[in-house]
Order: C-alpha cells, then structure tokens, then sequence
C-alpha cells in the first residue's frame, strides 16, 4: 500500500520511526516532509499529503505533529480525506473499523514511540466494517454525503 506521510518538527522523529516500520512491513511510504528539526509549519507538509491521499495518490496517510490534532484539522480540510486522532490501539481499530478513515493522526508530545507503532499496526491492520455491516456504510455514507456537498465550486 502507497502511505503518504507527513510532520512538523515536533513529530520529525515519531515519523521516521513509523516511515521505517511501513517499508518494514512492505508498505511504500512517500514523505512530504518535514526533514529537519527546523521549526516547520504543519500546513505546508500536511497539506500536499492530504492532496495526495484525496486524489488517490497514495492509499492512506499518517500525519505526525505534537499532539495530533493540528495534522487533522488540516487533513479534514481536503475534500475525501477523512481523519482522525489516534492515542491508543482501540481507538485506532474502531476509526478504521466503524469510520472507514483514511488518514491517521498521531501526537510526538502525546505518546511514545512503542504506543504510536501499535497504534499504526492496528490501524493498519484494520478492515472497515462497512462492507459486511450496513449500519457502518449507512453512517459512512452520510459523511461521504457531507463531503460532497462541500467541494469546492469552481
């Protein structure tokens, strides 16, 4: 699977600890920065990345900053990405699960390392229920339906 990933400074590290357990795992990983420890603002990497999982690019994305929830206002800005904040491996299951999210959020400042690798495994790992469960694609959908509703008109 194509993952797009993306961080600030604060989520540099965390990042490149995940980016090493997807190849790991036989996942491709392309990275929208950042690559420093320079102070970097979290639009200018998040965006593209979630760009890049709207337009189909990349599969699924995972978005590293300090606490999380930064990358996912971000994120949900873009029309088809849907993401969420992840802190622990049950939450991670259910928005895969119930949610059929495509985008992961992670905090650097909130979690460590250990957490955050579990966390992505389960999600991962995660299959939506939607496609056995109606109740699941019955909500999705209306969020899908939200979504459309607000694409940009040019």
């Amino acid at each position: 699977m194509r993952i797009a990933m993306a961080s600030d400074h604060a989520g540099l590290a965390l990042k490149r600890e995940i980016a090493a357990l997807l190849e790991g795992d036989g996942h491709e990983v392309e990275d929208f920065g950042t690559d420093t420890e320079d102070p970097a603002d979290l639009p200018d990497h998040v965006y593209p990345a979630a760009i890049a999982v709207a337009e189909g690019r990349a599969e699924r994305g995972i978005f590293v900053d300090g606490v999380g929830y930064g990358s996912a206002m971000i994120a949900n800005k873009v029309p088809g990405v849907f993401a969420a904040v992840c802190q622990d491996p049950f939450c991670a299951g259910l928005a895969r699960s119930h949610s059929d999210t495509n985008v992961l959020c992670i905090g650097g400042k909130i979690i460590g390392s250990a957490l955050a690798l579990e966390i992505v495994r389960v999600w991962m790992a995660t299959d939506w229920l939607g496609a056995t469960e109606d109740k699941y694609a019955r909500r999705v959908e209306k969020v899908k339906e939200i979504d459309r509703r607000h694409l940009p008109r040019i």
